[in-house]
């Protein structure tokens, strides 16, 4: 079935689209304006390629009971992500083509949005012993993370990205010097001092980067990393593109929108990894993200059940979910004047899509009609009960937001109406 949207503002970041107009689906993909089977009246609001979400962690297998494939796409769907690119970090790991068959499997079966598989570079995530990447690869695996477990032994690391780059494949690191930020529950500063909390400088993911952008260097493997959330990290970056390494880089939500000071009396839901930072760094991320310099803005979409997060803050758990407030909250940017929305889905959608190799990210014919419609003036104020969600780990319950989506599309199939 085709179907034509019209009256609809476009958002087309491969562009820089922002207008009014018609767009036609039909078989899955966009095709050239024209008649169709079924009309779709916007009404002005906003059409944009569906979000493309770099390191989702569903919780299967092991622990469905904070996230499982199913409610994970539907809350994507809600939260306009059409495609999820999921973690290895579970349990057990998705270290082995069994593994990731299973959840590959299970992604298929249930959810609602597309999904697309990290794997680990290191079996358990151990950082001892390679994990089997060529088979790895051949099972559809999109890339290969030991995500906050950081490989320590450069000679394992060297030789994992070696082997990722002569399979041609990606490697997603995370920035941090292991030291120094092992048990820390807050950066170094006054906020952590005068609370007492274990803290780790902003100091450890410079450290962090230098150590892996030489490895990239010395093995010329693709190189992404997750999150760059600190100032100190960005002339590191900028070094690395301009000499010609084949490096990108994304942040997540939290960072852009939340501050160290968000914790106030030792809130847990504000506890993610790694911790949130000062507003100065706040700033000089988002500027990073507006001017091309970070490359991608995600969720890191994270589940933990009640029971790990009402905990005094040092033992609780890391994390917030994000799927369904990734839009709303990376609004702000826009509507404080950091942004417009083409540079926004550029990060949100685009970018993501090109560095792993994905359709889709433009409104350009041809490509996949994943599609979202959202209304981006909308005030609401966030009920974290009403997530779908599994768990409800977000820190924006009670939040006043704008922002809703109308509609969220998947190869022109309709997946979400509010």
């Amino acid at each position: 079935m085709s179907i034509l949207f019209e009256n609809a503002r476009l958002i087309d970041p491969a562009t820089g689209q922002d207008s009014v107009g018609r767009l036609r689906v039909d078989d899955g993909h966009i095709t050239d304006p024209g008649p169709a089977d079924t009309t779709i009246d916007c009404q002005g609001f906003c059409l944009a390629p569906g979000i493309v979400d770099l390191g989702v962690k569903v919780c299967e297998p092991g622990e469905r009971h904070k996230e499982s494939y199913k409610s994970a796409g539907l809350a994507a769907a809600a939260g306009g992500v059409t495609t999820m690119v999921t973690r290895p970090d579970t349990v057990p790991a998705i270290d082995s083509p069994e593994t990731l068959t299973f959840a590959m499997r299970r992604a298929a079966d249930v959810c609602a949005v597309n999904v697309h598989a990290m794997a680990t570079l290191t079996k358990g995530r151990l950082g001892r012993e390679m994990a089997e990447i060529g088979f790895l690869q051949d099972a559809g695996a999109v890339a290969f993370t030991d995500c906050d477990a950081v490989v320590a032994d450069t000679k394992i690391l060297g030789r994992a990205l070696s082997y990722v780059q002569q399979l041609g494949g990606l490697v997603v690191g995370h920035p941090q010097d292991p030291g120094l930020s092992d048990g820390a529950a807050a950066t170094s500063g006054a906020f952590a001092t005068v609370r007492g909390l274990p803290a780790v400088p902003a100091m450890a993911e410079r450290m962090g980067l230098d150590r892996d952008l030489a490895m990239v260097e010395m093995t010329g493997v693709a190189y992404h990393a997750d999150q760059i959330t600190t100032a100190r990290a960005l002339a590191a970056l900028d070094r690395a593109k301009a000499n010609g390494l084949d490096v990108t880089a994304g942040t997540s939500i939290h960072h852009v929108t939340l501050t160290e000071d968000h914790v106030e009396d030792y809130r847990t839901f504000f506890k993610v990894k790694p911790p949130l930072r000062s507003e100065d760094d706040r700033r000089a991320i988002v500027q990073a993200l507006a001017d091309g310099r970070i490359d991608t803005l995600s969720s890191f979409h994270t589940p933990q059940d009640e029971e790990s997060k009402r905990l005094p803050f040092e033992e609780a758990a890391s994390g917030a979910v994000g799927l369904e407030t990734l839009l709303p909250a990376a609004l702000s940017l826009v509507h404080g004047g950091a942004m417009d929305l083409p540079t926004l889905f550029r990060a949100l959608s685009l970018n993501p899509a090109r560095r792993l190799g994905l359709p889709g990210g433009s409104l350009a014919p041809g490509a996949p009609a994943d599609l979202v419609l959202f209304d981006p003036d909308i005030a609401f104020t966030l009920d974290r009960t009403k997530l779908l969600s599994k768990s409800k780990n977000t820190p924006f319950d009670g939040s006043d937001m704008r922002g809703r989506v109308l509609g969220t599309w998947v190869a022109g199939q309709r997946v979400f109406t509010p």
